[in-house]
């Protein structure tokens, strides 16, 4: 049985039956025979049928907002955008038809030659609680389009959300054995990753991708993983300051700091380092921390209780290491999850908070000479997800981003995604990639065909 709590208060909001091996066994055999019929469903009906469920999904935004927030402490307003925004849908519904369509690549008078796109089969997604929904529609819609099943397994911390997002697709006209939720933790996930499924799309930690990677090698499943990041900022020294710092404090803490793309390092030129950190700081202080159904509250409780551990122990690591905290701190009384938003500054890469991935509501500053220190320390990492760049001045912005060994590259902008682009991490950020036309194809295999006579 899981037992979902509220991380606001910490209340039992239900108790829910658990998967076992046994029964994702009997979800697998019921997917495998309901995936041929269904890729065999014209393109257009299960474009429909996707169409029907964005309508839904928009119907239903207060009822699911609600939900969202209360289970996994995502600010109302935040959980509302999140459901209302379905460009990623609506991208996969525009596009799919082109980018599945044979391509009929040589043609002479002995003959011709075609690709043509056909289902993976059955698509094992293991899912996140952060982005339940913006998550799930990098993997759902184009693999259910691309003529795929699919066993949806929800994060344990957002599971009533993800059963909601299947009620809605069956709804809709996704056959019930076409998409199947799986339900539990960690234990669950392994036995999904296990199971004879012929895709595997996971999104989470790395640690955890690394496991998935180990088990499925043997099989030689195909496997993609959208992993953590510990994205960097540099702050240039001709940027209007207080813009700026606001702009950068909203990538550091929107949906309290839990995304993987998130700013998670802040390097500021040291020609506008003070006015800049003073700026930031008022921003972050400015911040409404509290009840995630209250429509003012920006920072909620951070979903996991267990996050908080990390949290105080990176503080502790950096004012143990010469830090300075200017705001924030740790832990805030009372009920629920709550961690005070938190700005370091005194950082360097000797302090776990400039190393190791944070995932919550605490950023370190650390002040640079020049752009080459910038680039140098932003470069000194693991992950390779996102990085970006403040300054009015593109060229100086392209040379330095061109140097990041990441995914995504970001220009007076942060913590953003567009389905028109692939996203994909290097190295410890993962493996693959979803959104954009490609993102589209990573649910579809090519067959190759020679045709003569």
């Amino acid at each position: 049985m899981l037992t979902v709590t509220n991380p606001a208060t910490g209340a039992k909001i239900a108790d829910l039956e658990t998967d076992t091996p046994t029964s994702i066994a009997d979800k697998v055999a019921r997917v495998r025979a309901a995936q041929s019929a269904w890729a065999a469903t014209p393109l257009s009906e299960r474009i429909a049928a996707l169409a029907r469920f964005r309508d839904r999904l928009h119907a239903d935004v207060e009822v699911l907002a609600r939900l969202l927030s209360e289970e996994v402490g995502k600010p109302i307003a935040q959980a509302r955008n999140e459901i209302a925004n379905t460009q990623r849908l609506e991208f996969f519904l525009a596009n799919s038809a082109a980018v599945l369509a044979d391509e009929h690549v040589f043609a002479d008078d002995g003959g011709s030659e075609r690709i043509a796109w056909e289902p993976l089969g059955v698509v094992a997604n293991v899912s996140a609680w952060n982005y339940p929904y913006f998550v799930g529609a990098n993997v759902v819609p184009p693999a259910l389009l691309a003529g795929n099943a699919v066993l949806y397994k929800p994060s344990e911390f957002a599971s009533r959300t993800g059963l909601a997002i299947v009620e809605r697709l069956h709804a809709a006209g996704v056959p019930a054995d076409v998409i199947l939720p799986v339900i539990g933790g960690g234990d669950v996930g392994a036995a999904l990753v296990a199971a004879d499924v012929d895709a595997i799309f996971f999104t989470g930690s790395y640690a955890t991708g690394v496991r998935i990677a180990q088990a499925a090698a043997p099989r030689l499943v195909r496997v993609q993983l959208e992993l953590g990041g510990k994205d960097p900022i540099y702050v240039c020294d001709d940027v209007p300051v207080e813009a700026t710092a606001a702009a950068v404090a909203d990538g550091a803490f929107y949906n309290t700091g839990q995304s993987c793309c998130a700013v998670e390092r802040v390097y500021v030129h040291r020609a506008i380092a003070q006015p800049f950190i003073d700026a930031f700081a008022a921003t972050v202080r400015g911040f409404v921390v509290g009840d995630p159904l209250d429509e003012r509250t920006y920072i909620g409780p951070v979903a996991r209780r267990a996050q908080l551990a990390v949290l105080d122990a990176q503080v502790a690591d950096a004012r143990a290491k010469g830090a300075t905290v200017l705001t924030g701190g740790g832990r805030l009384e009372g009920p629920g999850n709550f961690f005070a938003p938190t700005v370091l500054t005194n950082v360097d890469h000797r302090m776990a908070v400039m190393r190791d991935e944070t995932f919550g509501p605490l950023i370190g500053i650390q002040v640079v000479a020049d752009d080459a220190e910038a680039a140098a320390l932003m470069r000194d990492t693991e992950y390779g997800l996102t990085a970006g760049v403040y300054t009015p001045d593109r060229s100086r912005a392209e040379r330095l981003l061109a140097a990041m060994p990441t995914g995504t590259v970001y220009w007076n902008c942060c913590d953003r995604v567009t389905p028109r682009l692939p996203w994909s991490g290097r190295r410890h950020s993962g493996l693959g990639l979803t959104l954009s036309t490609h993102g589209i194809r990573a649910f579809a295999q090519p067959k190759a065909w020679h045709l003569r006579g």
